[in-house]
Protein backbone atom coordinates (compact mmCIF):
# COMPACT_ATOMS: atom_id res chain seq x y z
CA UNK A 1 0.00 0.00 0.00
CA UNK A 2 0.97 3.60 -0.52
CA UNK A 3 0.36 5.00 2.94
CA UNK A 4 1.52 8.12 4.70
CA UNK A 5 3.58 9.06 1.62
CA UNK A 6 5.57 5.82 1.79
CA UNK A 7 5.69 2.43 0.07
CA UNK A 8 4.23 0.34 2.89
CA UNK A 9 5.37 -3.26 2.48
CA UNK A 10 5.35 -5.04 5.82
CA UNK A 11 4.79 -4.72 9.50
CA UNK A 12 7.22 -5.55 12.28
CA UNK A 13 5.32 -5.72 15.55
CA UNK A 14 3.46 -2.44 15.69
CA UNK A 15 5.87 -0.69 13.33
CA UNK A 16 5.09 -0.11 9.67
CA UNK A 17 8.03 -1.07 7.48
CA UNK A 18 8.12 1.06 4.36
CA UNK A 19 10.40 2.09 1.49
CA UNK A 20 10.95 5.81 1.23
CA UNK A 21 9.89 6.87 -2.32
CA UNK A 22 13.04 8.96 -2.79
CA UNK A 23 15.13 5.86 -1.99
CA UNK A 24 13.15 3.42 -4.10
CA UNK A 25 15.36 3.95 -7.16
CA UNK A 26 18.37 2.68 -5.19
CA UNK A 27 17.28 -0.78 -6.32
CA UNK A 28 16.37 -3.80 -4.27
CA UNK A 29 16.35 -7.56 -3.77
CA UNK A 30 13.58 -10.05 -3.02
CA UNK A 31 15.09 -13.44 -2.16
CA UNK A 32 13.97 -16.67 -0.57
CA UNK A 33 13.50 -20.36 -1.11
CA UNK A 34 10.67 -21.69 -3.25
CA UNK A 35 7.26 -21.34 -1.58
CA UNK A 36 8.27 -18.74 0.99
CA UNK A 37 6.13 -15.90 -0.43
CA UNK A 38 8.32 -14.02 -2.93
CA UNK A 39 5.50 -13.70 -5.46
CA UNK A 40 3.12 -12.13 -2.92
CA UNK A 41 5.88 -9.71 -1.90
CA UNK A 42 6.38 -8.80 -5.56
CA UNK A 43 2.62 -8.15 -5.96
CA UNK A 44 2.45 -5.98 -2.87
CA UNK A 45 5.45 -3.94 -4.02
CA UNK A 46 4.01 -3.52 -7.53
CA UNK A 47 0.62 -2.44 -6.17
CA UNK A 48 2.23 -0.01 -3.74
CA UNK A 49 4.33 1.62 -6.45
CA UNK A 50 1.26 1.85 -8.69
CA UNK A 51 -0.68 3.55 -5.86
CA UNK A 52 2.21 6.01 -5.59
CA UNK A 53 1.82 6.86 -9.31
CA UNK A 54 4.93 4.91 -10.35
CA UNK A 55 4.64 2.69 -13.46
CA UNK A 56 5.91 -0.87 -13.03
CA UNK A 57 7.28 -3.57 -15.31
CA UNK A 58 7.45 -7.20 -14.18
CA UNK A 59 7.66 -10.68 -15.66
CA UNK A 60 4.98 -13.26 -14.85
CA UNK A 61 6.83 -16.57 -15.03
CA UNK A 62 4.09 -18.68 -13.43
CA UNK A 63 0.95 -16.96 -14.67
CA UNK A 64 -0.24 -16.03 -11.17
CA UNK A 65 0.38 -12.28 -11.44
CA UNK A 66 -2.33 -11.77 -14.07
CA UNK A 67 -4.96 -11.42 -11.33
CA UNK A 68 -3.70 -7.89 -10.66
CA UNK A 69 -6.21 -6.66 -13.26
CA UNK A 70 -9.04 -7.88 -11.01
CA UNK A 71 -9.97 -6.98 -7.47
CA UNK A 72 -9.13 -9.35 -4.64
CA UNK A 73 -11.67 -11.75 -3.16
CA UNK A 74 -12.72 -11.74 0.44
CA UNK A 75 -12.00 -14.78 2.59
CA UNK A 76 -11.62 -15.65 6.25
CA UNK A 77 -7.85 -15.79 5.89
CA UNK A 78 -7.79 -12.34 4.27
CA UNK A 79 -9.97 -10.87 7.02
CA UNK A 80 -7.56 -12.21 9.64
CA UNK A 81 -4.57 -10.72 7.84
CA UNK A 82 -6.34 -7.37 7.38
CA UNK A 83 -7.11 -7.28 11.10
CA UNK A 84 -3.60 -8.44 12.04
CA UNK A 85 -1.95 -5.58 10.14
CA UNK A 86 -4.61 -2.98 10.94
CA UNK A 87 -5.22 -2.39 7.26
CA UNK A 88 -8.86 -1.41 7.52
CA UNK A 89 -7.92 1.81 9.31
CA UNK A 90 -5.35 2.51 6.55
CA UNK A 91 -7.99 2.31 3.82
CA UNK A 92 -7.32 -1.20 2.52
CA UNK A 93 -9.83 -2.36 -0.10
CA UNK A 94 -10.03 -5.03 -2.75
CA UNK A 95 -9.44 -3.46 -6.14
CA UNK A 96 -8.10 -4.02 -9.61
CA UNK A 97 -4.99 -2.26 -10.85
CA UNK A 98 -4.34 -0.68 -14.25
CA UNK A 99 -2.67 -3.54 -16.08
CA UNK A 100 -1.25 -3.98 -19.56
CA UNK A 101 -0.27 -7.47 -20.70
CA UNK A 102 2.68 -8.07 -23.02
CA UNK A 103 3.95 -11.23 -24.70
CA UNK A 104 6.86 -11.64 -27.12
CA UNK A 105 4.87 -14.38 -28.84
CA UNK A 106 1.80 -12.15 -29.10
CA UNK A 107 -0.50 -14.82 -27.61
CA UNK A 108 -1.20 -13.69 -24.04
CA UNK A 109 -0.53 -10.02 -24.38
CA UNK A 110 0.31 -7.21 -26.74
CA UNK A 111 3.15 -8.28 -29.04
CA UNK A 112 6.35 -7.02 -27.48
CA UNK A 113 8.73 -6.52 -30.38
CA UNK A 114 12.05 -4.91 -31.10
CA UNK A 115 14.21 -4.75 -34.18
CA UNK A 116 17.41 -6.68 -34.80
CA UNK A 117 19.32 -3.39 -34.91
CA UNK A 118 17.98 -2.31 -31.52
CA UNK A 119 18.83 -5.64 -29.95
CA UNK A 120 22.39 -5.29 -31.21
CA UNK A 121 25.10 -7.86 -31.98
CA UNK A 122 26.20 -8.44 -28.38
CA UNK A 123 22.84 -9.63 -27.04
CA UNK A 124 22.06 -11.48 -30.27
CA UNK A 125 25.36 -13.33 -29.96
CA UNK A 126 24.37 -14.34 -26.42
CA UNK A 127 21.01 -15.59 -27.68
CA UNK A 128 22.72 -17.72 -30.32
CA UNK A 129 25.58 -18.80 -28.03
CA UNK A 130 28.19 -17.58 -30.51
CA UNK A 131 31.92 -17.77 -30.00
CA UNK A 132 33.99 -14.62 -29.56
CA UNK A 133 35.11 -14.77 -33.20
CA UNK A 134 31.56 -15.25 -34.45
CA UNK A 135 30.41 -12.36 -32.26
CA UNK A 136 33.07 -10.12 -33.85
CA UNK A 137 31.90 -11.15 -37.33
CA UNK A 138 28.28 -10.44 -36.41
CA UNK A 139 29.36 -6.98 -35.23
CA UNK A 140 31.09 -6.40 -38.58
CA UNK A 141 27.92 -7.41 -40.44
CA UNK A 142 25.97 -4.84 -38.40
CA UNK A 143 28.63 -2.25 -39.30
CA UNK A 144 28.34 -3.06 -43.00
CA UNK A 145 24.56 -2.73 -42.83
CA UNK A 146 24.93 0.69 -41.18
CA UNK A 147 27.52 1.85 -43.72
CA UNK A 148 25.30 0.83 -46.62
CA UNK A 149 22.09 2.20 -45.12
CA UNK A 150 20.33 -1.17 -44.83
CA UNK A 151 17.70 -1.66 -42.12
CA UNK A 152 17.91 -4.82 -40.00
CA UNK A 153 14.42 -5.11 -38.57
CA UNK A 154 13.67 -8.83 -38.38
CA UNK A 155 15.46 -12.16 -38.65
CA UNK A 156 14.95 -12.48 -42.40
CA UNK A 157 16.73 -9.14 -42.80
CA UNK A 158 19.69 -10.46 -40.83
CA UNK A 159 19.71 -13.74 -42.77
CA UNK A 160 19.69 -11.85 -46.07
CA UNK A 161 22.49 -9.57 -44.88
CA UNK A 162 24.66 -12.48 -43.73
CA UNK A 163 24.08 -14.35 -47.00
CA UNK A 164 25.01 -11.29 -49.04
CA UNK A 165 28.17 -10.62 -47.01
CA UNK A 166 29.13 -14.29 -47.34
CA UNK A 167 28.72 -14.18 -51.11
CA UNK A 168 30.84 -11.02 -51.28
CA UNK A 169 33.27 -11.86 -48.47
CA UNK A 170 36.38 -11.17 -50.55
CA UNK A 171 35.28 -7.62 -51.29
CA UNK A 172 34.29 -6.89 -47.68
CA UNK A 173 37.30 -8.62 -46.14
CA UNK A 174 39.55 -6.07 -47.80
CA UNK A 175 37.76 -3.25 -45.92
CA UNK A 176 36.52 -4.82 -42.68
CA UNK A 177 38.84 -7.75 -42.00
CA UNK A 178 38.61 -11.47 -42.53
CA UNK A 179 35.05 -12.82 -42.88
CA UNK A 180 35.31 -16.61 -43.12
CA UNK A 181 32.26 -18.19 -44.73
CA UNK A 182 32.31 -21.03 -42.21
CA UNK A 183 31.68 -18.59 -39.34
CA UNK A 184 28.96 -16.80 -41.31
CA UNK A 185 27.25 -20.15 -41.95
CA UNK A 186 27.41 -20.91 -38.21
CA UNK A 187 25.68 -17.62 -37.44
CA UNK A 188 23.03 -18.40 -40.05
CA UNK A 189 22.36 -21.72 -38.35
CA UNK A 190 22.03 -19.88 -35.05
CA UNK A 191 19.39 -17.58 -36.55
CA UNK A 192 17.42 -20.55 -37.87
CA UNK A 193 17.53 -22.08 -34.38
CA UNK A 194 16.29 -18.80 -32.88
CA UNK A 195 13.42 -18.67 -35.34
CA UNK A 196 12.40 -22.19 -34.39
CA UNK A 197 12.14 -20.96 -30.78
CA UNK A 198 9.80 -18.14 -31.79
CA UNK A 199 12.30 -15.27 -31.92
CA UNK A 200 11.08 -14.37 -35.39
CA UNK A 201 7.89 -13.11 -33.70
CA UNK A 202 9.86 -10.92 -31.33
CA UNK A 203 11.91 -9.17 -34.00
CA UNK A 204 9.86 -6.82 -36.14
CA UNK A 205 7.71 -3.72 -36.11
CA UNK A 206 6.04 -1.86 -34.61
CA UNK A 207 8.90 -2.00 -32.13
CA UNK A 208 8.26 -1.24 -28.49
CA UNK A 209 8.26 2.45 -27.63
CA UNK A 210 9.58 2.33 -24.09
CA UNK A 211 7.69 5.52 -23.27
CA UNK A 212 4.44 3.53 -23.49
CA UNK A 213 5.40 1.94 -20.18
CA UNK A 214 5.36 5.31 -18.45
CA UNK A 215 1.60 5.70 -18.23
CA UNK A 216 -0.87 6.29 -15.44
CA UNK A 217 -4.63 5.75 -15.26
CA UNK A 218 -7.17 8.56 -14.74
CA UNK A 219 -6.75 8.15 -10.97
CA UNK A 220 -3.02 8.77 -11.24
CA UNK A 221 -2.01 5.17 -10.50
CA UNK A 222 1.00 3.83 -12.37
CA UNK A 223 0.43 1.28 -15.10
CA UNK A 224 1.55 -2.26 -14.22
CA UNK A 225 3.10 -3.77 -17.36
CA UNK A 226 3.15 -7.56 -17.12
CA UNK A 227 5.26 -9.65 -19.52
CA UNK A 228 3.74 -13.13 -19.81
CA UNK A 229 6.74 -15.44 -19.45
CA UNK A 230 5.19 -18.86 -18.87
CA UNK A 231 6.46 -20.08 -22.24
CA UNK A 232 9.48 -17.80 -22.41
CA UNK A 233 10.92 -19.10 -19.14
CA UNK A 234 11.30 -22.52 -20.77
CA UNK A 235 14.17 -20.99 -22.71
CA UNK A 236 16.21 -19.41 -19.90
CA UNK A 237 18.77 -17.83 -22.24
CA UNK A 238 16.08 -16.13 -24.30
CA UNK A 239 14.19 -15.00 -21.20
CA UNK A 240 17.21 -13.47 -19.49
CA UNK A 241 18.49 -11.86 -22.69
CA UNK A 242 15.15 -10.22 -23.47
CA UNK A 243 14.83 -8.96 -19.91
CA UNK A 244 18.36 -7.57 -20.10
CA UNK A 245 17.56 -5.90 -23.42
CA UNK A 246 14.52 -4.21 -21.90
CA UNK A 247 16.57 -3.01 -18.97
CA UNK A 248 19.28 -1.73 -21.34
CA UNK A 249 16.62 -0.01 -23.45
CA UNK A 250 15.40 1.86 -20.38
CA UNK A 251 18.95 2.89 -19.61
CA UNK A 252 19.66 4.13 -23.15
CA UNK A 253 16.35 5.90 -23.80
CA UNK A 254 15.62 7.64 -20.53
CA UNK A 255 17.28 11.02 -19.86
CA UNK A 256 19.08 11.91 -16.66
CA UNK A 257 16.67 12.74 -13.84
CA UNK A 258 18.92 13.30 -10.84
CA UNK A 259 17.47 12.74 -7.38
CA UNK A 260 13.74 12.15 -7.81
CA UNK A 261 11.05 12.40 -5.15
CA UNK A 262 9.94 8.98 -6.38
CA UNK A 263 11.07 6.64 -9.18
CA UNK A 264 9.92 7.32 -12.70
CA UNK A 265 9.55 3.56 -13.07
CA UNK A 266 10.36 0.33 -11.23
CA UNK A 267 11.61 -2.73 -13.11
CA UNK A 268 11.25 -6.18 -11.46
CA UNK A 269 13.58 -8.89 -12.75
CA UNK A 270 12.18 -12.28 -11.66
CA UNK A 271 14.32 -15.43 -11.81
CA UNK A 272 17.32 -13.10 -11.82
CA UNK A 273 19.81 -15.96 -11.44
CA UNK A 274 19.17 -16.79 -15.12
CA UNK A 275 20.64 -13.45 -16.11
CA UNK A 276 24.02 -14.22 -14.61
CA UNK A 277 24.24 -17.97 -15.24
CA UNK A 278 27.12 -18.69 -17.65
CA UNK A 279 27.25 -15.01 -18.60
CA UNK A 280 30.65 -13.87 -19.92
CA UNK A 281 32.62 -11.44 -17.83
CA UNK A 282 32.09 -8.60 -20.30
CA UNK A 283 28.31 -8.99 -20.06
CA UNK A 284 28.32 -9.05 -16.26
CA UNK A 285 30.40 -5.87 -16.29
CA UNK A 286 27.83 -4.27 -18.59
CA UNK A 287 24.99 -5.28 -16.25
CA UNK A 288 26.87 -3.84 -13.29
CA UNK A 289 27.36 -0.60 -15.20
CA UNK A 290 23.67 -0.36 -16.12
CA UNK A 291 22.55 -1.04 -12.52
CA UNK A 292 24.94 1.59 -11.18
CA UNK A 293 24.00 4.31 -13.64
CA UNK A 294 20.30 3.75 -14.26
CA UNK A 295 19.46 5.04 -10.78
CA UNK A 296 20.28 8.58 -11.94
CA UNK A 297 17.62 8.20 -14.64
CA UNK A 298 14.94 7.57 -12.05
CA UNK A 299 14.65 3.82 -12.66
CA UNK A 300 14.59 1.37 -9.78
CA UNK A 301 15.58 -2.25 -10.45
CA UNK A 302 14.49 -5.07 -8.14
CA UNK A 303 15.92 -8.57 -8.57
CA UNK A 304 13.90 -11.60 -7.47
CA UNK A 305 15.79 -14.84 -6.91
CA UNK A 306 16.19 -17.68 -4.42
CA UNK A 307 19.51 -16.77 -2.87
CA UNK A 308 21.56 -13.55 -2.74
CA UNK A 309 24.49 -15.66 -3.92
CA UNK A 310 22.82 -15.82 -7.35
CA UNK A 311 23.68 -12.14 -7.79
CA UNK A 312 27.30 -11.07 -8.47
CA UNK A 313 28.82 -8.99 -5.69
CA UNK A 314 29.22 -5.99 -8.00
CA UNK A 315 25.46 -5.94 -8.55
CA UNK A 316 24.43 -7.09 -5.06
CA UNK A 317 26.30 -4.15 -3.55
CA UNK A 318 23.99 -1.76 -5.47
CA UNK A 319 20.78 -3.23 -3.99
CA UNK A 320 19.95 -1.04 -1.03
CA UNK A 321 16.41 -2.28 -0.28
CA UNK A 322 16.30 -5.95 0.74
CA UNK A 323 13.48 -8.36 1.51
CA UNK A 324 14.84 -11.76 2.46
CA UNK A 325 12.39 -14.65 2.90
CA UNK A 326 13.36 -17.94 4.50
CA UNK A 327 16.34 -19.96 3.28
CA UNK A 328 16.97 -23.64 3.84
CA UNK A 329 20.23 -24.95 5.26
CA UNK A 330 20.11 -28.58 4.22
CA UNK A 331 23.61 -28.80 2.77
CA UNK A 332 26.98 -27.14 3.50
CA UNK A 333 26.43 -24.98 0.41
CA UNK A 334 23.03 -23.94 1.76
CA UNK A 335 24.60 -23.08 5.11
CA UNK A 336 27.13 -20.85 3.38
CA UNK A 337 24.32 -19.15 1.50
CA UNK A 338 22.41 -18.54 4.73
CA UNK A 339 25.49 -17.07 6.40
CA UNK A 340 26.20 -14.83 3.39
CA UNK A 341 22.60 -13.59 3.35
CA UNK A 342 22.63 -12.90 7.09
CA UNK A 343 25.97 -11.09 6.87
CA UNK A 344 24.62 -8.76 4.16
CA UNK A 345 22.22 -7.14 6.66
CA UNK A 346 22.95 -4.48 9.23
CA UNK A 347 22.93 -6.32 12.56
CA UNK A 348 19.91 -6.10 14.82
CA UNK A 349 21.02 -6.76 18.42
CA UNK A 350 17.59 -8.10 19.29
CA UNK A 351 17.99 -11.40 17.37
CA UNK A 352 20.43 -13.67 15.54
CA UNK A 353 19.86 -12.92 11.85
CA UNK A 354 21.31 -16.20 10.66
CA UNK A 355 19.16 -18.25 12.99
CA UNK A 356 15.95 -16.33 12.26
CA UNK A 357 16.58 -16.63 8.52
CA UNK A 358 16.00 -20.38 8.59
CA UNK A 359 12.93 -20.12 10.87
CA UNK A 360 10.83 -17.60 8.94
CA UNK A 361 7.31 -18.70 8.03
CA UNK A 362 5.50 -18.20 4.75
CA UNK A 363 4.83 -14.50 4.23
CA UNK A 364 7.52 -13.48 6.71
CA UNK A 365 10.83 -11.88 5.79
CA UNK A 366 13.88 -10.11 7.07
CA UNK A 367 13.65 -6.56 5.80
CA UNK A 368 16.11 -3.67 5.53
CA UNK A 369 15.42 -0.49 3.58
CA UNK A 370 17.50 2.63 3.00
CA UNK A 371 16.92 5.47 5.44
CA UNK A 372 16.75 9.17 4.60
CA UNK A 373 20.52 9.55 4.94
CA UNK A 374 21.05 6.67 2.49
CA UNK A 375 22.26 4.18 5.10
CA UNK A 376 20.53 0.79 5.49
CA UNK A 377 18.26 0.31 8.44
CA UNK A 378 18.91 -2.47 10.93
CA UNK A 379 17.35 -5.72 9.80
CA UNK A 380 13.81 -6.37 11.00
CA UNK A 381 11.68 -9.45 11.09
CA UNK A 382 8.37 -8.53 9.49
CA UNK A 383 5.18 -9.90 8.01
CA UNK A 384 4.42 -8.98 4.39
CA UNK A 385 1.08 -7.25 3.76
CA UNK A 386 -1.56 -9.04 1.65
CA UNK A 387 -2.23 -7.81 -1.90
CA UNK A 388 -5.38 -5.87 -2.75
CA UNK A 389 -5.81 -7.46 -6.16
CA UNK A 390 -6.78 -11.01 -6.97
CA UNK A 391 -4.23 -13.72 -6.25
CA UNK A 392 -3.76 -16.28 -9.01
CA UNK A 393 -4.43 -16.53 -12.72
CA UNK A 394 -7.42 -15.27 -14.71
CA UNK A 395 -9.51 -16.80 -17.49
CA UNK A 396 -8.22 -16.49 -21.04
CA UNK A 397 -11.39 -14.64 -22.02
CA UNK A 398 -10.77 -12.08 -19.26
CA UNK A 399 -7.18 -11.71 -20.38
CA UNK A 400 -8.16 -11.13 -24.02
CA UNK A 401 -10.77 -8.59 -22.99
CA UNK A 402 -8.13 -6.76 -20.99
CA UNK A 403 -5.69 -6.85 -23.92
CA UNK A 404 -8.19 -5.53 -26.45
CA UNK A 405 -9.44 -2.80 -24.14
CA UNK A 406 -6.06 -1.10 -23.81
CA UNK A 407 -5.43 2.01 -25.88
CA UNK A 408 -2.18 0.46 -27.15
CA UNK A 409 -3.95 -2.43 -28.91
CA UNK A 410 -4.35 -0.52 -32.17
CA UNK A 411 -0.68 0.46 -32.08
CA UNK A 412 0.90 -2.92 -31.45
CA UNK A 413 -1.81 -5.37 -32.49
CA UNK A 414 -0.76 -5.82 -36.13
CA UNK A 415 2.68 -6.64 -37.50
CA UNK A 416 4.18 -4.17 -39.97
CA UNK A 417 6.69 -5.50 -42.49
CA UNK A 418 8.50 -2.35 -43.57
CA UNK A 419 10.89 -2.15 -46.52
CA UNK A 420 14.26 -3.22 -45.16
CA UNK A 421 17.35 -5.30 -45.98
CA UNK A 422 15.38 -8.41 -46.98
CA UNK A 423 13.25 -6.49 -49.48
CA UNK A 424 16.35 -4.67 -50.76
CA UNK A 425 18.14 -7.92 -51.50
CA UNK A 426 14.97 -9.43 -52.99
CA UNK A 427 14.80 -6.50 -55.40
CA UNK A 428 18.53 -6.77 -56.01
CA UNK A 429 18.17 -10.45 -56.90
CA UNK A 430 15.30 -9.62 -59.23
CA UNK A 431 17.19 -6.67 -60.69
CA UNK A 432 20.35 -8.72 -61.12
CA UNK A 433 18.33 -11.54 -62.71
CA UNK A 434 16.59 -9.06 -65.02
CA UNK A 435 19.94 -7.46 -65.84
CA UNK A 436 21.43 -10.89 -66.51
CA UNK A 437 18.47 -11.73 -68.75
CA UNK A 438 18.82 -8.44 -70.57
CA UNK A 439 22.56 -8.94 -70.96
CA UNK A 440 21.95 -12.48 -72.16
CA UNK A 441 19.28 -11.28 -74.57
CA UNK A 442 21.55 -8.45 -75.73
CA UNK A 443 24.41 -10.90 -76.20
CA UNK A 444 22.12 -13.30 -78.06
CA UNK A 445 20.84 -10.43 -80.20
CA UNK A 446 24.40 -9.30 -80.85
CA UNK A 447 25.36 -12.82 -81.85
CA UNK A 448 22.32 -13.05 -84.10
CA UNK A 449 23.15 -9.67 -85.62
CA UNK A 450 26.76 -10.73 -86.08
CA UNK A 451 25.58 -13.99 -87.63
CA UNK A 452 23.16 -12.11 -89.88
CA UNK A 453 25.92 -9.66 -90.81
CA UNK A 454 28.27 -12.50 -91.63
CA UNK A 455 25.57 -14.21 -93.68
CA UNK A 456 24.80 -10.90 -95.41
CA UNK A 457 28.50 -10.41 -96.04
CA UNK A 458 28.78 -13.92 -97.40
CA UNK A 459 25.71 -13.31 -99.59
CA UNK A 460 27.18 -10.04 -100.80
CA UNK A 461 30.47 -11.77 -101.53
CA UNK A 462 28.62 -14.55 -103.30
CA UNK A 463 26.62 -12.07 -105.33
CA UNK A 464 29.78 -10.07 -106.04
CA UNK A 465 31.53 -13.21 -107.19
CA UNK A 466 28.51 -14.16 -109.28
CA UNK A 467 28.44 -10.64 -110.70
CA UNK A 468 32.14 -10.72 -111.41
CA UNK A 469 31.78 -14.16 -112.93
CA UNK A 470 28.86 -12.97 -115.03
CA UNK A 471 30.80 -9.88 -115.95
CA UNK A 472 33.76 -12.03 -116.84
CA UNK A 473 31.49 -14.29 -118.89
CA UNK A 474 29.95 -11.34 -120.63
CA UNK A 475 33.36 -9.86 -121.27
CA UNK A 476 34.57 -13.16 -122.69
CA UNK A 477 31.47 -13.46 -124.83
CA UNK A 478 31.96 -9.87 -125.90
CA UNK A 479 35.59 -10.64 -126.72
CA UNK A 480 34.53 -13.75 -128.59
CA UNK A 481 31.85 -11.77 -130.40
CA UNK A 482 34.36 -9.06 -131.19
CA UNK A 483 36.86 -11.65 -132.36
CA UNK A 484 34.17 -13.35 -134.39
CA UNK A 485 33.11 -10.06 -135.89
CA UNK A 486 36.72 -9.22 -136.52
CA UNK A 487 37.26 -12.53 -138.26
CA UNK A 488 34.07 -12.08 -140.21
CA UNK A 489 35.21 -8.58 -141.10
CA UNK A 490 38.55 -9.96 -142.14
CA UNK A 491 36.87 -12.69 -144.13
CA UNK A 492 34.59 -10.09 -145.65
CA UNK A 493 37.55 -7.92 -146.48
CA UNK A 494 39.42 -10.87 -147.93
CA UNK A 495 36.37 -11.84 -149.92
CA UNK A 496 35.95 -8.28 -151.09
CA UNK A 497 39.64 -8.16 -151.88
CA UNK A 498 39.43 -11.36 -153.79
CA UNK A 499 36.36 -10.12 -155.55
CA UNK A 500 38.07 -6.90 -156.31
CA UNK A 501 41.08 -8.77 -157.52
CA UNK A 502 38.83 -10.95 -159.68
CA UNK A 503 37.25 -7.88 -161.16
CA UNK A 504 40.59 -6.28 -161.68
CA UNK A 505 41.99 -9.50 -163.01
CA UNK A 506 39.04 -9.89 -165.37
CA UNK A 507 39.37 -6.31 -166.47
CA UNK A 508 43.07 -6.76 -166.78
CA UNK A 509 42.66 -9.90 -168.74
CA UNK A 510 40.19 -8.31 -171.07
CA UNK A 511 42.35 -5.29 -171.40
CA UNK A 512 45.45 -7.36 -171.85
CA UNK A 513 43.79 -9.54 -174.45
CA UNK A 514 42.64 -6.55 -176.34
CA UNK A 515 45.95 -4.85 -176.07
CA UNK A 516 47.73 -8.09 -176.93
CA UNK A 517 45.63 -8.59 -179.98
CA UNK A 518 46.19 -5.11 -181.06
CA UNK A 519 49.85 -5.48 -180.56
CA UNK A 520 49.82 -8.93 -182.16
CA UNK A 521 47.94 -7.60 -185.13
CA UNK A 522 50.37 -4.91 -185.55
CA UNK A 523 53.15 -7.35 -185.06
CA UNK A 524 51.54 -9.87 -187.42
CA UNK A 525 51.14 -7.22 -190.00
CA UNK A 526 54.70 -6.65 -189.82
CA UNK A 527 55.44 -10.31 -190.13
CA UNK A 528 52.93 -10.97 -192.64
CA UNK A 529 49.58 -11.83 -193.79
CA UNK A 530 46.47 -12.75 -191.94
CA UNK A 531 48.12 -15.67 -190.28
CA UNK A 532 50.58 -13.52 -188.74
CA UNK A 533 47.89 -11.14 -187.73
CA UNK A 534 45.92 -13.86 -185.96
CA UNK A 535 49.00 -15.44 -184.40
CA UNK A 536 50.27 -12.17 -183.28
CA UNK A 537 46.94 -11.23 -181.78
CA UNK A 538 46.54 -14.45 -179.70
CA UNK A 539 50.13 -14.39 -178.62
CA UNK A 540 49.83 -10.80 -177.54
CA UNK A 541 46.74 -11.55 -175.57
CA UNK A 542 48.36 -14.41 -173.68
CA UNK A 543 51.42 -12.37 -172.96
CA UNK A 544 49.22 -9.53 -171.71
CA UNK A 545 47.25 -11.79 -169.41
CA UNK A 546 50.42 -13.34 -167.98
CA UNK A 547 51.82 -9.98 -167.16
CA UNK A 548 48.62 -8.73 -165.50
CA UNK A 549 48.23 -12.02 -163.58
CA UNK A 550 51.65 -11.62 -162.19
CA UNK A 551 50.97 -8.02 -161.24
CA UNK A 552 47.62 -8.75 -159.50
CA UNK A 553 48.60 -12.03 -157.83
CA UNK A 554 47.07 -14.48 -160.26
Amino acid sequence: MFYDGKIWIAKSGEENVSILPQMANRHGLIAGATGTGKTITLKVLAESFSDAGVPVFLADVKGDLAGMCRGGEDSEDMRKRIARFGLAEAGFSYRAYPTCFWDIYGEKGLPLRTTVSEMGPTLLARLMDLTETQTDILSIVFRIADDEGLLLLDTKDLRSMLTYVGENSKEYSARYGNLPKQSINSILRGIVALESQGADRFFGEPALDIHDWFRTDPDGRGMINILDSESLINNPMMYSTFMLWMLSELFEVMPEAGDCAKPRMVFFFDEAHLLFADAPKALIQKIEQVVKLIRSKGIGVYFITQSPRDIPDGVLGQLGNKIQHALHAYTPADQKAVKAAADSFRVNPEFDTKEILTQLGIGEALVSFLQEDGSPSVVKQAGILPPQSRMGAILDADRQAQIQSTSLYSKYGNLIDRDSAYEFFQRKVQTDAQKAREEEEALLKQKEEEKAAKEAEKEAQRQQKALEKEQERLEKEAEKEAARKEKEEEKKKLAEERERKKVVSSIAKTAAGTIGREVGNEFGKSIGGSFGKKLGGNLGASIGRGILGTLFGR
